[in-house]
């Protein structure tokens, strides 16, 4: 099932579906590549990296963003706040909470978000910078979930284990960690807590 998704490093994404390619918050990209759809959560410079996002831009491109990083970028860009659902290039967007619960990085009043989009008919969650919150429990069919482990500024190892407990996805793939904060014990102790209750995979950063 996470054979079309490629992990790039921190938040960074690359999803192949037979007819679309989404990347997630660009950040630190190692090479050029084509970008059918850009999912960008909120507007801080490691998920919203206009240099970054220039690298996978084509004319063709949509970006789905906030309003906030909208104002960084150009080319055509749909802006979007929690609870929006709009359809890009045949693909279904679901913008979705993303916030904290206990710490000022990521207020509630920002709008931030993560998204749930389906990709040759799965469904993926990726979270956005994010605590557990309450929202989780009313996220359904979740095929994939990325999930971030690294505590500081998002979940804990531990608090996304409850994540994964709430969304129930078929697979979940831990993220945000071994770049600016966390390392890969976060993500292992991540899978550790969920063996036999949810499948866990670590994708190798490519």
């Amino acid at each position: 099932m996470v054979e079309n998704i490629h992990w790039l490093g921190h938040d960074t994404f690359k999803i192949t579906g037979k007819d679309v390619t989404v990347f997630t918050d660009p950040f630190k990209l190692r090479s050029a590549d084509k970008a059918d759809i850009i999912l960008i959560t909120h507007e801080h410079f490691d998920h919203c990296s206009p240099d970054d996002v220039a690298k996978i831009q084509t004319d063709d491109t949509v970006i789905v963003a906030t309003p906030d990083c909208a104002a960084k970028l150009s080319g055509n860009i749909k802006t979007v706040k929690p609870g929006d659902i709009i359809e890009v290039k045949g693909v279904r967007i679901e913008a979705v909470p993303a916030y904290n619960t206990n710490k000022q990085f990521h207020p509630k009043d920002r709008n931030w978000v993560g998204y749930i989009f389906t990709v040759d008919g799965k469904r993926i969650y990726i979270a956005g910078d994010t605590d557990y919150i309450p929202e989780m429990k009313t996220f359904r069919d979740i095929d994939i979930a990325l999930l971030p482990v690294s505590g500081t500024y998002v979940m804990t190892a531990e608090e996304a284990v409850q994540a994964a407990l709430d969304i129930k996805p078929k697979v979940a793939i831990p993220m945000h960690f071994g770049s600016i904060v966390g390392d890969k014990s976060d993500a292992e102790r991540f899978a550790a807590a969920l063996k036999g209750k949810v499948d866990v995979v670590i994708l190798k950063e490519e």
